[in-house]
């Protein structure tokens, strides 16, 4: 069995699909992983979720940030925005079969000697304790309690963890550290509105792999989200996978075996 991961797909079915016959994957022998945003921007959300749903055991994901905004506009606590392409997933007749299959869904996932999130790990927490923070948001979109989550994820307050912040602080603000992160300072303080790249980090920002003193500097994670980062190589053990398919880039496989990575082309 060879295990690959893919960066954000985003509704970019083709690409993918492209990209998945260049290393011959074999649904049932190979599988894949996806660094989340399976959906939104790109053309074909519905036939993307579709069909990541339809590998079954040989498919598993993290949530992004779309995939989020997914269900709480599918739910009714967001309105979709102008550039949003999940209109046929509301209307769809399997939709609320595809989106409680989506909110099942991980924040993180720990296999086969990697750590995959969606956007990144804040510098001051260890592995054993992002851990425990992904799976306070995973029980908390599985509960009772999912109307709340949604009705209170948005929003860039708190910047930082805080053992007193309320309930609903918490996990928006280990959502955002999650799904949101790009830059933040050494204590873990985000800074959500700046989109550029490493290089153009505000006054007081980093990335957030770049600190120092970052405790799973050891670690081998994988993530995506960035796709202003373009797959740069940005230090040991990390695994950059938004190479920006949906704004015409590239799609990027990583084999977890090997460690190389496979792009597809994708053009506009």
């Amino acid at each position: 069995m060879t295990v690959y991961a893919v960066g954000d797909i985003q509704g970019c079915l083709e690409p993918l699909q492209k990209l998945l016959d260049k290393v011959s994957f074999e649904p049932g022998k190979d599988q894949l992983w996806a660094a989340g945003d399976i959906v939104n921007r790109g053309p074909q959300s519905l036939h993307t979720i579709r069909f990541l749903k339809s590998l079954g055991a040989s498919f598993r994901m993290v949530l992004g940030n779309h995939d989020l905004h997914l269900l709480a506009t599918a739910r009714g606590f967001r309105k979709p925005t102008s550039k949003d392409t999940l209109g046929e997933i509301y209307v769809a007749g399997d939709a609320d079969e595809l989106l409680t299959w989506l909110q099942s869904q991980p924040l993180l996932i720990h296999d086969l000697g990697y750590v995959m999130v969606h956007a990144g790990i804040p510098p001051q927490w260890s592995l054993s304790t992002v851990k425990k923070k992904a799976l306070v948001v995973e029980k908390a979109l599985l509960g009772e309690g999912s109307d709340n989550f949604f009705a209170e994820m948005y929003g860039n307050t708190p910047a930082k963890w805080k053992e007193n912040l309320l309930p609903a602080e918490q996990l928006r603000v280990i959502t955002n550290y999650l799904t949101r992160m790009r830059f933040c300072d050494a204590a873990g303080n985000l800074e959500l509105t700046c989109k550029a790249g490493p290089d153009q980090a505000p006054a007081g920002y980093k990335p957030w792999f770049s600190h120092r003193k970052r405790k799973t500097a050891g670690k081998k994670i994988i993530f995506g989200h960035w796709a202003a980062l373009d797959g740069r190589p940005c230090g040991d053990n990390l695994f950059p996978l938004d190479t920006g398919c949906v704004w015409g880039k590239r799609l990027r496989l990583l084999n977890l075996d090997t460690g190389a990575y496979i792009h597809y082309r994708c053009g506009k």
